[in-house]
């Protein structure tokens, strides 16, 4: 990470995050062995020009992980663009079109990642539900979201897996229960269609869940908290009472998922130190109104490969 002869401020203003990160006790990954993922809403990310102390200290807590999805990342990409010149040359990113109406929000999801610890494979797209035919003859989806998830896949070690991110509506209770069944659904389907290739799916992003209804209907069809997250509070608000950004997946590699996991908190200690003089809301329109969730990654399942076929001979011999 480059982040050059910066003022005085921006200085003081990294020392006290690069203490705030230290207290999230985020383990180093290693190489073909461990990756780092994490999910961050970044509030609005590219609707007003961040200032330069934000944009340096968004790109301190991006360079902690390995591969980051993006969410609520607009149609201007200019800020993103500043960011990845700190992360340096080893830095790429996947994102979606934006969706211009106001349910889209003018809104885009991405996929960060460092090249040198995971490797995009060629598969990105949209969520593309499932579509019926009416009597006029059109094809209409059979699901509709406010935005559409995204989709990319990614290998690292010998683990290949596919990321699937989506921001959920910010809308009714009942409507977000409704959208959130239709997301259980739709991934159920992808992950059974026949042609599907062999990889973990890992579903993260802000669900804005506040209800036992909405995690219910979220996870429906099978999708689980990783063991990491499981009887832990996970406030990925800045008052860390609500559990909006989730990681999920479906355990067919159970062992994959360590049991080091946590959010990065930027904000405990106060505004002043990175941002003096400034007002909690104008904070969350800088750095945002939600903290990253994060998770290692155990990507040397070889063994654990071995392990299934021992216990399928197993059951097929009992």
């Amino acid at each position: 990470m480059f982040h050059g002869k910066v003022s005085p401020e921006i200085a003081a203003g990294l020392k006290v995050l690069r203490k705030r990160i230290r207290d999230a006790q985020i383990p180093s990954s290693k190489l073909d062995e461990s990756l780092n993922i994490a999910t961050w809403n970044i509030r609005e990310f590219g609707r007003k020009r961040r200032s330069q102390p934000a944009i340096h200290y968004i790109a301190e807590i991006l360079g902690q992980f390995d591969v980051v999805s993006l969410v609520e990342l607009r149609d201007d990409l200019s800020d993103l663009g500043r960011v990845m010149e700190i992360l340096g040359p080893y830095w790429r990113v996947v994102y979606s079109d934006a969706l211009k109406d106001d349910g889209g929000n003018r809104e885009r999801i991405a996929f960060l990642y460092d090249k040198r610890a995971a490797v995009f494979t060629g598969f990105a797209a949209a969520a593309n539900p499932p579509r019926t035919r009416t009597g006029t003859g059109e094809y209409l989806p059979t699901f509709n979201w406010w935005r559409q998830p995204y989709m990319a896949s990614f290998s690292a070690g010998n683990f290949d897996f596919l990321l699937l991110a989506a921001h959920i509506q910010w809308g009714t209770s009942a409507g977000r229960v409704k959208e959130l069944a239709s997301l259980a659904e739709w991934i159920d389907l992808k992950r059974n269609e026949r042609t599907k290739e062999d990889k973990d799916l890992i579903v993260l992003g802000d669900y804005n869940l506040e209800t036992a209804a909405q995690i219910r209907a979220l996870t429906s069809r099978g999708l689980a908290l990783p063991s990491a997250f499981k009887g832990k509070a996970i406030g990925t608000n800045l008052a860390r009472d609500k559990s909006y950004d989730q990681i999920l997946h479906y355990p067919v590699y159970p062992e994959t998922f360590s049991n080091r996991a946590g959010v990065l908190d930027f904000f405990t200690g106060g505004i002043a130190a990175m941002f003096p003089g400034m007002e909690r809301d104008a904070f969350t329109y800088q750095m945002s109104d939600h903290l990253p969730l994060w998770m290692q990654l155990r990507t040397d399942i070889e063994g654990f490969e071995l392990d299934q076929i021992l216990r399928e001979a197993r059951k097929k011999n009992a």
